[in-house]
């Protein structure tokens, strides 16, 4: 499980993101980018953010540490913007709590260039759980003491937003299959290497591996699943989907390695330092 901590105080409403998370305190004295299990977008975006990003953790991916943070609908009235009142009011108990990095500036590829071997593992490991949120609008990439960090992962493992119970052997493998679209992602001007990535991290993805990132999911946001028994089904559920999509890899890399080609064709490089650097 992630360790849990308890908020004490709401700092500010971050409105970048589309569920309106917020900042705020904890009693263990450090601050959390707060995602609500009671905004519009619901509870399986925070299943989305704990798979993921437990699974980027176990593979070597940097990513900030994950919380659970009890909220105490108390501190909304409080606040003065309404909105926030609410989203506060809907989300009592445990919500996610991402570790805010200080300072830290969204990741620009052009500025910092990530290099091949990490573009081609962050390029993989979107293509295994089918983040369509890291392109060129925005790269959810941060970059802390010249560090990169991989933010903001509700946007990944789709499927489950069309389950009603455990999928079946068929409609796990259609879905495995499926190529991952790649043509907007923010990495491809990096010259990712996506073969060297699968070497490095398809042995990585175990049993073990996912069924620890699964199991970091309160039982709370996996209930009620319609057509699941129990949350430790939801659980099997995703392990099941993620093993196939890796078996699948077959299908899937091919398109990706198309795609890691198609970008650097398009790619313009300067082919002199530009004058005004001087030198």
């Amino acid at each position: 499980m992630l360790r849990a901590v308890r908020a004490i105080r709401y700092v500010t409403p971050l409105r970048e993101g589309g569920s309106l998370p917020g900042l705020m305190e904890a009693d263990d004295l450090g601050t959390y980018v707060v995602k609500f299990h009671g905004a519009g977008q619901g509870r399986k975006v925070l299943v989305a953010e704990v798979v993921a990003g437990e699974l980027a953790r176990g593979l070597g991916l940097p990513v900030p540490r994950l919380v659970t943070i009890d909220v105490d609908p108390r501190l909304g009235p409080a606040e003065p913007d309404q909105e926030v009142q609410e989203l506060l009011r809907n989300s009592p108990g445990r919500n996610l709590g991402v570790d805010f990095l200080p300072g830290a500036l969204d990741l620009d590829p052009l500025v910092f260039d990530p290099g091949p071997q990490f573009a081609g593992r962050v390029l993989w490991f979107d293509a295994l759980v089918g983040n369509v949120d890291r392109s060129w609008r925005n790269s959810n990439m941060l970059l802390w003491h010249r560090r990169p960090y991989l933010i903001d992962h509700g946007a990944t493992l789709t499927f489950h937003h069309g389950w009603s119970g455990p999928p079946t052997a068929e409609a796990l493998a259609e879905r495995a299959a499926r190529p991952y679209d790649a043509a907007d992602h923010v990495l491809l001007g990096a010259a990712p290497d996506v073969d060297a990535a699968d070497g490095a991290l398809a042995p990585l993805v175990t049993p073990g591996l996912l069924t620890a990132a699964a199991a970091a999911v309160p039982d709370e946001w996996l209930a009620d699943e319609p057509g699941f028994g129990s949350a430790d089904a939801v659980r099997a559920a995703y392990t099941a989907a993620l093993t196939a999509r890796l078996d699948a890899r077959h299908a899937w890399l091919p398109p990706l390695r198309e795609a890691v080609a198609a970008g650097a064709r398009r790619v313009v490089r300067p082919s002199a330092r530009p004058s005004w650097l001087g030198g």
